[in-house]
């Protein structure tokens, strides 16, 4: 009985640590404003394992980081004042143009700008471009930290925007001279820009967002056509997401927190899926949702997922303090 439990031992002091993969949405929407380096710094001083976070191109090819095709009321400032809806497109602006903009703080009168009374406002913020992250993450000495690059875009409103052919040969390429293609992956709710980022660079991971419910619902299941979102695949010929994710050729399945079960946990692990839903911010849900063993969580609350990781005895990432 005493060398059974040595040699139990020596396996599990020799075994990897659980990798649960903390991301930090759009940086630290939560605590700071989306999408910019204050937010991305915000993240690596608390400690995630990956920042998320969004991209679109300029005419003039650069790859900005920000949420929407057309920059919102309610984020974006132009000599002190809160601009009009529509705000100008990524795709038809350029650096300059775009780098005009005060996006240090949410809009107080806005119903988004009240959904998130924890963030602090960062005054004289400009948008980011990838590799302005990639070398925050740099400076911060975190050699691990991973990018989860999600492309906007929508199969709905192609003049708004790149091409997917466009959009994932702009950010392989910035992920390729980074040298970050072991530590990032491309995320789309527009599988059209993963299968191309699949035909240029198999080695990036990807990962194929979905959202089924009554407002929005990029899969599609039980209607006449196939969805638009999904690159040619139709829903109804398969028997359930995970499996129509794993005929898209796909690594990860980022879900939206509330279309996951426990059946569908255990069915995208058989295929051979990570599953990483989005975005969870709740902690009793966090907890559930890593007792259902998700891979990872996506989350504007780094704070509060770390405190759910530890609650359970699970490791966390190492913080990187670092400013913007």
């Amino acid at each position: 009985m005493i060398r059974v439990t040595a040699t139990l031992a020596l396996l599990l002091l020799s075994a990897p640590a659980f990798a649960f993969d903390l991301q930090g949405h759009r940086g630290a929407r939560g605590l700071a404003p989306e999408n910019t380096l204050p937010a991305f710094a915000t993240a690596l001083t608390l400690g995630v394992s990956t920042l998320e976070l969004d991209v679109g191109l300029t005419r003039d090819g650069h790859l900005m980081v920000g949420h929407d095709p057309l920059l919102q009321p309610h984020l974006a400032r132009l000599d002190g004042k809160w601009i009009a809806a529509p705000g100008p497109a990524i795709w038809h602006s350029t650096l300059a143009d775009l780098q005009r903009y005060d996006v240090g703080r949410l809009d107080p009168a806005s119903r988004y700008g009240q959904t998130y009374p924890e963030q602090k406002p960062a005054d004289g913020t400009r948008m980011p471009t990838l590799e302005d992250v990639f070398a925050l993450a740099a400076k911060s000495g975190n050699t691990s930290v991973r990018f989860n690059i999600e492309t906007k875009l929508s199969p709905l409103k192609p003049d708004e925007t790149a091409t997917p052919a466009q959009l994932a040969q702009a950010v392989v390429q910035a992920i390729r001279k980074a040298d970050a293609s072991q530590r990032a992956s491309i995320q789309s709710f527009d599988w059209r820009t993963l299968a191309e980022a699949a035909r240029l660079a198999p080695e990036i991971p990807r990962v194929h967002l979905t959202i089924e419910g009554t407002a929005s619902d990029n899969v599609q299941r039980g209607r006449p056509d196939a969805s638009p979102w999904l690159g040619g695949l139709d829903a109804d010929d398969h028997v359930s997401t995970p499996a129509l994710v794993k005929a898209a050729n796909g690594q990860v399945w980022s879900p939206f927190w509330r279309n996951v079960t426990a059946d569908l946990v255990t069915e995208a692990h058989a295929l051979g899926l990570q599953v990483i839903p989005w975005t969870v911010n709740d902690p009793a849900e966090m907890d559930r949702l890593i007792g259902l063993k998700v891979d990872g969580l996506i989350t504007d609350y780094p704070d509060r997922l770390r405190a759910a990781l530890q609650a359970r005895g699970l490791p966390l990432p190492a913080a990187a303090p670092v400013s913007p």
